[in-house]
């Protein structure tokens, strides 16, 4: 039995560097499943759309596939957008849309990769402030999970975790930099939980100007390609199931 072909389903932007990361994080996604065939699709700004990449599977004959939206949380893109474009789809396509990335153990994990790359230490946690700087959102769900988040990440051992926000929520990055700093940390680090740079990563760099260490967005790093993954097998299964595989 043929596995269902993974759907990558991207925001897509303007900015060239957001397919760009998009792609090279594909890229790792394939290189850890070789055989497994990963397709990209985007809702906006770049190509291919996602209905164009439905049409070319069905016009190939392929029949299964897990729609994998690349969001770290289920806000609006997730409930609606994405649900939205799938029900365009051919209609002999059998489409799962999996869950989005967030949260996970392993994001935890590649935002301390990050932190470190930009030259933090495991032995600074302690004496370590860290924004944990989102794009934002008007959907309260996805607000409560990136503060729920940042309280699991607080138990790892850093001084502070404070949630911030590029638009739609309070606080800002400079907020949350400057609350920091009157917590008394000795130093502030900013990572930014965000895929894929573009205007709102930017917006969170530039509140990062007031910290001591600004971590890149998590990008390619092995653990996203891994939850990616994850959220793949979790939806592949019930369409299996349902095949009597």
């Amino acid at each position: 039995m043929r596995r269902p072909v993974l759907l990558v389903v991207a925001h897509g932007s303007r900015d060239p560097r957001h397919a760009a990361t998009v792609h090279e994080l594909v890229r790792r996604v394939r290189a850890l499943r070789p055989g497994l065939r990963v397709e990209t699709g985007f809702l906006d700004f770049n190509v291919p759309s996602v209905n164009d990449v439905l049409e070319s599977l069905d016009a190939e004959g392929v029949r299964d596939v897990v729609a994998l939206p690349l969001l770290l949380t289920r806000a609006f893109h997730a409930k609606a957008d994405i649900p939205a474009v799938l029900a365009e789809a051919p209609p002999r396509l059998r489409i799962r849309q999996a869950e989005v990335l967030g949260p996970s153990p392993l994001l935890l994990a590649a935002l301390e990769r990050r932190l470190y790359e930009a030259g933090l230490t495991p032995a600074d946690k302690s004496s370590t402030g860290v924004v944990l700087a989102s794009a934002g959102s008007s959907d309260p769900e996805a607000i409560a999970v990136i503060a729920d988040v940042a309280r699991e990440w607080r138990h790892t051992g850093w001084c502070a975790v404070r949630p911030a926000f590029a638009s739609a929520s309070l606080p800002r990055t400079e907020q949350a930099v400057r609350e920091l700093r009157e917590l008394g940390c000795a130093r502030v680090a900013v990572a930014p939980y965000v895929l894929a740079p573009g205007r709102l990563p930017d917006r969170i760099a530039r509140g990062a100007a007031g910290a001591d260490v600004l971590a890149d967005v998590l990008g390619p790093a092995p653990e996203v390609a891994q939850v990616l993954l994850e959220r793949y097998d979790a939806a592949r299964t019930p369409v299996l199931t349902a095949l009597g595989a």
